[in-house]
C-alpha cells in the first residue's frame, strides 16, 4: 500500500472541496451569472483538475461522486443520464491514463481520451433514447462548444503536464 504525500492530499481535498462546491452552486451560479454554466462541463473541468493536480484515484473519486452527488442534492441529471455521466467520467479517467503511457503526447492522450468518452457516451445516450428511458434530444450542449471546451482542456493538460514530463 502506498502513502500519499502531505501535499497531494492538501491538493487533492482542496480539487474535491471546490469540485462539490462548484456543483452545487452550478444552478445558483448560472442564475446569477444569466450564463448557463453547463456549458463549460463543470465535471469535466474538475476532473480534468484532478487527473492533472492530484492522482488517478481522486480522479476516479470524482468521475463516480460528482455525478452522484448533483443528483442526490438537485435532482439532476435525471437517474439515468447521471449513470450515463458517471461512464463517461470514468472512462475518460482509465483512457487518460492509459494513453498517457502509450502515446508521447500528452496533449493528443486527453484529447482522445474526452473524444473517446464523448463518443462511448453519446452512443449509450442514443440507444436509452430510442428505448425512450430518457427524453428526445441526443445534444444539450452545441458540438462547437464541446469542441472549444475539449481544445482548453487538451491544451492545459499538455501546459501543466507537459512540463513535468520534459
Amino acid at each position: 500500500m502506498t502513502t500519499l504525500s502531505k501535499p497531494l492530499i492538501i491538493k487533492s481535498v482542496v480539487i474535491n472541496s471546490a469540485a462539490i462546491l462548484l456543483i452545487y452552486f452550478t444552478p445558483a451560479l448560472s442564475h446569477l451569472l444569466n450564463f448557463p454554466l453547463y456549458l463549460i462541463e463543470p465535471m469535466r473541468l474538475m476532473l480534468i483538475l484532478a487527473m492533472v493536480h492530484s492522482n488517478r484515484s481522486n480522479a476516479y473519486l470524482l468521475a463516480i461522486t460528482l455525478p452522484l452527488f448533483s443528483f442526490a442534492v438537485s435532482g439532476h441529471p435525471v437517474f439515468f443520464k447521471m449513470l450515463l455521466i458517471t461512464t463517461e467520467l470514468t472512462l475518460n479517467v482509465w483512457l487518460f491514463f492509459l494513453l498517457s503511457h502509450k502515446i508521447k503526447s500528452i496533449f493528443t492522450a486527453m484529447l482522445l481520451s474526452v473524444i473517446l468518452s464523448k463518443i462511448a457516451y453519446y452512443s449509450l445516450k442514443a440507444g436509452l433514447i430510442s428505448f425512450a428511458v430518457i427524453g428526445p434530444g441526443l445534444f444539450s450542449t452545441p458540438v462547437l462548444i464541446q469542441i472549444i471546451t475539449t481544445l482548453i482542456f487538451s491544451t492545459y493538460t499538455f501546459l501543466i503536464l507537459g512540463k513535468k514530463s520534459n
